[in-house]
């Protein structure tokens, strides 16, 4: 399985996935789920990818492929879809077009058909957005009443997004909260591991300038989760104990 997130704020968006496969406790694999295209100056398009890996792999082949075919109405790419709203309509109707050739085999054995994309960005003079795309191939996009969109296991890193997101962070504090979020997914989560590939988008830039990858080894990610948890037991102790 896997964990993804992405927030969208008033000086840009954010995005993190891990890189843990898994096809049973002794197949356990890293494989890169975040994948951006940029064109400076006029589009830059993050996709966050969580379900079957064969899926997700055939959708991102696709709109890769279709980047390197002649640029006309019949055929749109990445690189021509005029809104972020067309873009996360064409990787739902790619989605769809993956169904529609692997779908019933998957659903026939073992596997099924599940994967999920979280697709973000900016085009052109349009605001950043990012979108939330379901299996089926439809889609929801985030707001200012819920910055913050999740797929994969995301249950254990929810709770502190709900309370802590908002669209008026600067860049960096997101970075941080995502992070915290991993954190305690990481800590109750086997399917969810290390490394985490994380990507900051700076509105207005029209190019990707801020990523990294983030080991076991990434020694503020070490200090973070050790902070954290310290600030927790310390709170925890000056609450009032409970008293029948």
């Amino acid at each position: 399985m896997t964990y993804c997130v992405a927030i969208t704020l008033e000086r840009g968006l954010v995005f993190a996935a891990d890189t843990r496969t898994n096809a049973g406790i002794d197949s356990v694999a890293q494989f890169r789920k975040l994948h951006h295209w940029s064109w400076p100056g006029d589009r830059v398009l993050v996709l966050l990818a969580a379900g079957n890996l064969a899926v997700t792999q055939s959708v991102v082949s696709l709109l890769n492929e279709r980047l390197g075919l002649p640029h006309d109405k019949k055929t749109p790419s990445l690189l021509t879809v005029p809104s972020l709203y067309r873009a996360a309509r064409l990787v739902g109707d790619t989605l769809r077009e993956v169904r529609r050739t692997d779908g019933a085999e998957l659903e026939a054995s073992i596997s099924s058909f599940s994967a999920s994309f979280i697709l973000g960005g900016q085009i052109g003079t349009e605001a950043p957005q990012i979108f939330q795309i379901y299996p089926e191939g439809n889609f929801i996009r985030a707001t200012d009443d819920t910055p913050f969109l999740q797929i994969g296991e995301h249950k254990y890193g929810k709770p502190i997004l709900d309370r802590v997101a908002q669209s008026s962070m600067r860049l960096g504090q997101a970075a941080k909260l995502m992070l915290l979020s991993f954190d305690s997914t990481l800590r109750s989560n086997l399917s969810v591991g290390l490394p985490i590939d994380i990507l900051i988008y700076e509105r207005d830039s029209l190019e990707v300038r801020r990523q990294k990858r983030i080991g076991a080894d990434d020694e503020y990610f070490r200090n973070l989760s050790a902070a954290w948890s310290d600030a927790l037991r310390n709170s925890f102790a000056q609450l009032d104990d409970f008293d029948v």
